[in-house]
């Protein structure tokens, strides 16, 4: 007797399609074969609809401790499983910031007591904390983020020796947040002394431009290669980054990249429209810059596809530019952007569940999740191909309630998640009394 049983499944997964059951018992799966006779306590027709692994989000910003009025690790947990995201890792900074292992800790207790799906954190980087780094548990931490641009106080590493420091000894791997903190503020006094008052989000890619990124993520690059580092690029966003990374699979790669679900979809004429809704750092920029990320994802430049969800609140995001802040919701959205993708015959789905999935497990090493496989972890989630979804205010499931999506309808739907064997969502619905998530635990 099994205790769930998915039948008449197309399975994607480790680049082929195949029609099969799933059966899971203990929260794992147990079987997978051509069709499986045995009975379950519960058994899911997934005729018509494709079965892949749950997303491993790698890049989110939930919000607590401490910003907790524009989202929490129960919020924004259950957001992402509407959204196919049955494992995520979180980001540092918070208050207080995630930048001892005394606070890392704290953060995967509160986790174990809230989040609905699995979870890890992100340690955080100073420009001080070389010898907490020093300390970190590798089979704890995600990884050590280091804000190379965009953040304030202890979170901007942006001294030199700090830095060098940090690549020679980190035993995590490094994932950086690359934007060059003089080049913005040049940029910032260039544009207030000529717009003053009428500087806007149209004119954020400007600031925050090219030139920002690459410097930053060059000098990530150079320093990993000086090194020797695990070096992780998030959040890519111009063409001429691109020259940083090599093609190939992830196997054997130690600098690797990223690009978020955003910067895919929207370019720089979606400002006009959207403003501080789409504010985000790195910036959006334009077209050229936004088919170039495609195109080096599907050259494998790109290894791992993320989302930056980073909630803030509607009066937050609806003061002027200076002053609203930077980031947009988007994990429970993400899948269906990339469905998106799939229909305009852009990504494949089996390029999709490699960026998603597989890549996150190999990259950060993470233990029996990131595919469909006998043994491990069922972590699925189900697409209905033919099921176009509008977002409503009514579906949005982020704690700030608000979306850049909003009105906007997708091609696909998702219709069911699974995480750790037990349906998590279905039809438009978070389950009732659902246990909750795991810690990920680490092949290092």
């Amino acid at each position: 007797m099994f205790d769930l049983k998915i039948q008449n499944c197309k399975i994607v997964n480790e680049n082929t399609v195949t029609e099969a059951d799933i059966a899971i018992k203990n929260s794992r799966i147990e079987l997978i074969e051509k069709e499986i006779i045995a009975e379950a306590k519960e058994v899911i027709d997934a005729k018509g609809r494709y079965v892949i692994p749950g997303l491993i989000d790698d890049q989110v910003h939930f919000r607590e401790p401490g910003l907790t009025h524009k989202g929490d690790i129960a919020t924004e947990s259950k957001a992402g499983l509407a959204g196919g995201v049955t494992s995520y890792f979180e980001m540092p900074n918070v208050n207080p910031t995630t930048t001892t292992n005394e606070n890392l800790t704290k953060k995967f207790q509160l986790a174990s007591t809230k989040s609905l799906s699995n979870y890890s954190f992100h340690l955080g980087a100073s420009n001080t904390n070389i010898e907490e780094i020093k300390r970190a548990d590798i089979h704890q931490a995600s990884a050590l983020k280091v804000f190379m641009g965009a953040s304030t106080g202890e979170m901007l590493v942006d001294d030199i020796d700090a830095l060098d420091d940090i690549f020679n000894y980190s035993p995590l791997i490094v994932v950086t947040h690359c934007e060059d903190q003089g080049t913005v503020k040049k940029n910032e006094q260039l544009f207030y002394e000529k717009y003053g008052n009428e500087v806007s989000a149209e004119h954020h890619h400007l600031i925050r431009d090219v030139e920002s990124c690459y410097l930053s993520s060059s000098l990530a690059v150079d320093l990993a290669k000086k090194y020797d580092s695990d070096l992780h690029v998030f959040h890519l966003t111009t063409e001429k980054e691109m020259d940083l990374f090599s093609s190939g699979t992830i196997d054997g790669k130690k600098i690797t990249s990223e690009v978020c679900v955003h910067h895919m979809f929207f370019n720089e004429t979606y400002y006009k429209e959207l403003g501080n809704q789409i504010k985000c750092n790195p910036s959006i920029k334009e077209e050229s810059d936004r088919l170039a990320l495609i195109k080096s994802l599907l050259d494998d430049k790109i290894d791992i596809i993320a989302t930056d969800h980073a909630p803030h609140t509607w009066d937050e995001k609806s003061k002027p530019y200076p002053e609203a802040p930077a980031g947009l919701p988007l994990v429970q959205h993400g899948l269906q952007i990339l469905m998106d993708f799939f229909h305009n015959d852009i990504l494949t789905l089996e390029t999709i569940v490699e960026k998603t999935s597989h890549n996150v497990a190999k990259r950060f090493q993470i233990k029996d999740r990131g595919y469909i496989r006998e043994g491990y972890y069922a972590d699925l989630a189900i697409l209905d191909l033919n099921n176009p979804y509008q977002v409503s205010k009514e579906n949005i499931l982020y704690k700030c309630g608000w979306s850049p999506f909003e009105g906007h309808k997708f091609n696909s739907s998702i219709f069911m998640t699974v995480v750790n064997g037990n349906i998590a969502f279905k039809d438009g619905v978070v389950s009732e009394n659902l246990p909750l998530g795991m810690q990920i635990e680490f092949n290092r």
